[in-house]
């Protein structure tokens, strides 16, 4: 049975795939409900308030003495067209240095002798911005009662309990519904009514939807509010779904006609199916439904049953669909990039798609990085303990895992053989192999060696042929090489000298202060040969250097014995 109700999901996914109109860029989050701002505080006006104050009230005076406007149409007109009056302030008050108490005397005198285009407050005042009413503008009327047919339809929507504020939807997604004939909007207005759907909810459904007024009388919305009433208990009554009909959404009834029908097929008792949706009302008024049909269908493709999608929904998390399904998207995404087998991400998406869909993961590489393992341990890692997962959420510090023994052994191997490779051995040669004994450290901290020396100022064929010959100079760390270069040049030898002599960094420290500075004794005391060779001065042993250099001068050995003394105390 359960099988024959997944096949008819199947179907019916893939039947009502192209009803699912875009969704709109910013989706509809249940509990972010906020009032509507009105547009006077979107702009930044440079008057003082009590100078507007002033401007209104000359407006309206104008509007409703002069021009015979219904007085609340005038003071609306007034209160909600702040561009209008702010452009007719400048006019004003830049040409005359005016004190804001003759504000409104000299509104009065320039409206007077200036009339204004009554179409411009009028649409900036049922929400439209300047740049949005341009094109409603007629060509042939600058008096909005001469509009007859516009105004009986605007009252009409007024009287019904539409905001005037909310009006301007209206002119942008269905305009001809101000040039209907007489009667036709309160027609439309009974129609619904006649269907079972309560005033108050038809007036918000306008203030979102406009298009409802437009054609037939839209039986998707009619079954949506059959449906939801049904589901969530009539005595909720209306007031419940007009609380999720939030003002910066927009509703597609179809859309959701088609996530209720679905739902009831994943939903085998239409009583919890009503207590979800009472719970979570955002899966079905979030962009209209249109993420919830995604996720069900992702679902779906993952493997997941029936009874399964069902538990998701019941205990989804308060965070919205677009943002659960985007968290899924995400995990599924760094499993495939580890490598994980099909077979396998499916059983853990059958498990935890509601702690995947919870949290946002990071990127498969911040964390292969992060934890300092490789794919195929990660992978070992999520399936072993898919919960887990939720330590690598983005926002959380990451611990790196400590490498296995055998992990750290192949790495070193690995490192080391790259390193030898590219120093000119021949791979699995007996050469290497006798390398592998000469070189002592990971490759890394070799290569880190080789690379301190070239950037000391050898070329990087020098210094291969130099390790080559003298391999035991990289078994000791770039702090002590530092030191050996930098003693060899403060005294007086080019960094060049190490080519044809590079087992001189092999040396220790004290040994080669001790030849370097008995020999530059010597010289000064014209004793020995003012240029003979590193390697003659350092590699030689301590009795021959002694016989042939250092006793050829009668306070030689007592020189040298001082030396010594003082330069192995430092150590």
């Amino acid at each position: 049975m359960s099988h024959f109700r997944k096949f008819q999901l199947t179907h019916f996914i893939s039947k009502i795939s192209h009803t699912c109109l875009k969704p709109s860029q910013n989706p509809r989050f249940h509990s972010a409900k906020s009032a509507p701002q009105s547009a006077q505080k979107n702009c930044d006006f440079k008057f003082p308030s009590k100078v507007r104050r002033e401007a209104q009230a000359a407006l309206l005076e104008y509007l409703h003495s002069t021009r015979s406007l219904q007085f609340l149409d005038a003071d609306n007109m007034c209160k909600n067209s702040p561009f209008f009056l702010d452009d007719i302030l400048r006019k004003v008050l830049q040409k005359n240095d005016t004190a804001a108490s003759d504000v409104k005397k000299s509104i009065s005198r320039y409206l007077r002798y200036h009339p204004i285009n009554e179409f411009e407050p009028f649409f900036e005042s049922t929400g439209l911005k300047p740049f949005e009413y341009l094109h409603l503008l007629p060509r042939d009327m600058m008096f909005i009662n001469d509009d007859t047919v516009l105004m009986e339809n605007y009252h009409t929507l007024c009287n019904y309990g539409v905001p005037r504020n909310k009006m301007g939807k209206i002119f942008k997604d269905s305009p001809q519904v101000f040039r209907y004939e007489s009667g036709v909007l309160v027609s439309k207005f009974q129609n619904y009514e006649e269907l079972g759907v309560a005033s108050s909810t038809l007036v918000k459904v306008i203030s979102l939807n406009p298009r409802v007024l437009v054609g037939d009388v839209n039986l998707y919305l009619v079954k949506v509010l059959k449906k939801l009433n049904h589901l969530v208990g009539e005595e909720k009554g209306s007031t419940w779904i007009e609380e999720q009909l939030l003002d910066e959404s927009s509703c597609n009834f179809g859309v959701m006609h088609e996530l209720l029908c679905l739902l009831e097929k994943v939903y085998s008792d239409e009583k919890l199916l009503g207590e979800m949706i009472g719970q979570h009302p955002f899966v079905v008024f979030e962009d209209s439904g249109v993420w919830a049909l995604s996720l069900i269908g992702f679902l779906v493709k993952l493997g997941l049953s029936l009874d399964q999608i069902a538990i998701i929904f019941v205990e989804f998390p308060q965070i919205g669909v677009l943002m659960f399904l985007s968290n899924l998207h995400k995990c599924f995404t760094f499993l495939s990039d580890i490598d994980m087998h099909a077979a396998e991400i499916g059983k853990i998406f059958q498990s935890h798609s509601l702690l995947m869909g919870s949290f946002t993961i990071k990127k498969s590489s911040s964390l292969l990085s992060s934890l300092n393992v490789g794919k195929k341990r990660l992978c070992k890692l999520v399936q072993d303990n898919p919960e887990g997962m939720q330590n690598w959420a983005v926002g959380k510090k990451i611990q790196p895992y400590p490498e296995d023994k055998e992990t750290r052994a192949l790495k070193t191997e690995f490192l080391k053989t790259k390193f030898l490779l590219s120093l000119g051995y021949e791979e699995n040669s007996g050469g290497i192999k006798q390398a592998f004994k000469l070189f002592r450290g990971k490759g890394d901290e070799l290569q880190e060696r080789f690379d301190f020396i070239v950037n000391a100022g050898l070329d990087v064929k020098d210094v291969r042929e130099m390790i080559k010959a003298s391999p035991q100079i990289l078994n000791q760390t770039t702090d002590m090489i530092n030191t050996k270069i930098e003693y060899l040049v403060n005294e007086g030898y080019p960094i060049s000298s190490l080519v044809n002599f590079p087992s001189f960094l092999s040396y220790t420290l004290c040994r080669v202060k001790l030849r370097l500075s008995m020999y530059n004794w010597l010289r000064d005391h014209r004793v020995v040969h003012p240029r003979l060779a590193l390697s003659t001065i350092v590699a030689c042993s301590e009795e021959l250097f002694l016989r042939l250099y250092v006793n050829q001068h009668p306070s030689g050995f007592q020189v040298w014995q001082d030396l010594k003394s003082e330069i192995y105390s430092e150590r």
